[in-house]
């Protein structure tokens, strides 16, 4: 479920970044938007979507986290600690 979340998410972010794209290339050739203009704000555009991209990222994982410890669930650290107490006995 996480997976379709993250690529529904991507695919989202391409399609509108697509569709900003086209967005400002028609203002561009109405005059009403100088081409560098444009493409600073692209720029800053993808700039906010990584840091975005970012953030949620680090806020999912600290909900797993969460939820990990509330279903009392196994770890791969506690794994591998259980692995390393059975080796020594």
């Amino acid at each position: 479920m996480l997976k379709e979340l993250i690529y529904t998410t991507i695919g989202a972010s391409a399609v509108m970044r697509e569709k900003i794209e086209e967005e400002m290339k028609i203002l561009e050739k109405k005059g009403k938007i100088k081409k560098e203009d444009a493409k600073d704000f692209i720029k800053k555009l993808e700039k906010k979507g990584k840091l975005e991209e970012k953030r949620l990222k680090k806020e999912i994982r600290g909900h797993l986290k969460e939820l990990i410890n509330e279903l009392g669930l196994v770890t791969k650290k506690d794994l591998e600690k259980f692995k390393e107490e059975l080796k020594k006995q």
